[in-house]
């Protein structure tokens, strides 16, 4: 009976503690189950809030990329439209041409159908007029003919005879005049190509649209290219051609190459403009460079110092009396050579006398010295040999002649420029004196740059603004005017423009 308790109590109690431990374990898992449905809900929402997202930002892209497109359809339509226009009008005009040609061609027939039948007329009254006075004088026209030429054979012979004398006296007395008439002819014909090349540059663009942007708004392009280049630009009715006119070579190069760069950058503003202008430069200063190292090597003189082969390149860019100096240095060179060789001299030394004898009118720097003088210093500076450097300077007897290369290198510079057309002195005089108004213009304080423009009736002067004010401006131009017209002479009248502006640069680091 104790047993049977017993063992009542033992199922009992572990049934007990089955029931317990399955309440508990429901329990748990009903809570797991909560749990993992509440963060199934959370991730839920973040997934539908991320698809919406993304959904947003397709339909975003989708719609700018449609923008765009529409965009440029609508820009293709415009230009298809203009296009069609512009064709529409041209056939237009085509067609009005070809109906005025045909006009043209109606009225031309009519007018030749009418010649031809008074062409006809007149052959018809010809030889009906023929018929008449063959009846009259008793022969025919033929027989006419052959006895008026015979007469005027005699005559003509018995004439001749009497001139022949007469025109050879004539030609005798008259052929030195002549002869004078036709080189003196020659060489104004040539000095005149010569003085127009030294003065204008024409610079060619493909369409006269281009002529437009390099005016710019207002002119401020124009006005900033020929202020950064000293050089006056001309832009008229001529079509598809720019003048550039100035009297110094070097800066109607640079206006050139930098126009030439700037029409095909395409991107044509003052400040772009000042920077081309600068980049031009140096690439003018490296073509000087390599067109005396280029001469030197031709000519085959070697060893000068690299400032010389420098102020040689120099020489391209300048004339001498409408003669460009850098060709006329080549010429005497040459002359030079062929002299010394036929005198049983150096004729490598002469050579290289003959090409540095002018190099004293190509310096950075002008002092007031005769340029034979000043040549033979600064070959005397850069080691030349004594009678190398006196060559130089006694071309011109400045100074005394101490070897047989001077005489040579004198008469051989007088032969390449007495040629015919080779100078011009009226060129020279003129390059001259806009040199000189330049110079004048830069003894004054505050003064940067001067240009002479427009064959020297304007001189342009940039001031400092931080060294002159707006009403010393006016001051400075009425004093320049009264000192040019003291110290110079000049045909008609010369604007003096004193420019004055302010800058102001700061850089985003």
């Amino acid at each position: 009976m104790e047993i049977l308790i017993y063992l009542g109590c033992f199922v009992a109690g572990a049934l007990l503690t089955w029931l317990l431990i399955n309440f508990n374990g429901k329990s748990r898992y009903r809570k797991m189950l909560a749990d993992a449905e509440k963060e199934a809900e959370i991730i839920k929402v973040k997934k539908e809030v991320e698809v919406k997202e993304r959904v947003l930002q397709l339909e975003s892209e989708f719609e700018k990329k449609s923008a765009e497109r529409n965009a440029r359809l609508h820009s293709s339509e415009a230009k298809l439209r203009q296009r069609e226009i512009t064709l529409n009008q041209r056939q237009d005009e085509l067609q009005r041409k070809v109906a005025e040609v045909d006009t043209m061609k109606e009225n031309l027939n009519n007018q030749l159908a009418v010649i031809d039948k008074r062409k006809h007329d007149l052959e018809k009254l010809h030889q009906q007029e023929v018929l008449h006075l063959e009846a009259i004088a008793g022969i025919s026209a033929i027989e006419a003919r052959e006895r008026l030429v015979e007469s005027l054979k005699d005559e003509a012979k018995t004439q001749a005879a009497s001139y022949i004398g007469e025109i050879m006296d004539e030609a005798r007395m008259t052929a030195n005049k002549e002869a004078q008439r036709i080189v003196v002819r020659s060489i104004q014909r040539l000095a005149t190509e010569t003085a127009i090349e030294n003065a204008v540059t024409v610079f060619h663009i493909e369409s006269d649209e281009i002529k437009g942007r390099i005016i710019g708004r207002e002119g401020r392009n124009i006005r900033a290219l020929e202020a950064a280049t000293g050089i006056e630009i001309i832009v008229d009715d001529t079509p598809e051609a720019i003048i550039l006119s100035g009297f110094d070579p070097v800066r109607r190069e640079v206006a050139r190459l930098a126009l030439h760069q700037l029409v095909q950058d395409g991107r044509i503003h003052p400040a772009r403009i000042e920077e081309i202008v600068a980049r031009v430069r140096k690439q003018v200063e490296e073509e000087v460079v390599e067109t005396g190292k280029r001469t030197t090597i031709d000519m085959g003189v070697h060893g000068l110092h690299p400032e010389l082969v420098r102020m040689i390149g120099k020489m391209k860019y300048r004339s001498s009396y409408g003669q460009n100096l850098l060709q006329h240095a080549r010429e005497t060179a040459n002359l030079c050579a062929i002299m010394a060789a036929e005198l049983g001299l150096n004729p490598k030394k002469a050579r290289r006398a003959g090409l540095l004898h002018d190099i004293g009118k190509v310096p950075d720097d002008e002092p007031e010295l005769p340029h034979a003088i000043l040549g033979m210093k600064i070959c005397e500076k850069f080691k030349e040999k004594p009678d190398i450097c006196n060559a130089i300077g006694a071309h011109h007897d400045e100074v005394e002649m101490q070897s047989l290369i001077a005489p040579i290198v004198q008469v051989c510079d007088a032969i390449s420029g007495a040629r015919p057309g080779a100078r011009r002195e009226i060129v020279e005089a003129y390059i001259k004196r806009l040199n000189d108004l330049e110079q004048l213009a830069m003894t004054y304080p505050g003064v940067v740059k001067t240009y002479a423009i427009q064959a020297g009736r304007e001189l342009r002067v940039i001031v400092g603004a931080d060294k002159i004010t707006d009403k010393d401006t006016e001051n400075l131009s009425t004093e320049i005017a009264r000192k040019i017209q003291d110290e110079m002479t000049y045909p008609g009248q010369v604007k003096i423009t004193v420019i004055r502006e302010t800058r102001a640069v700061s850089y985003a680091k």
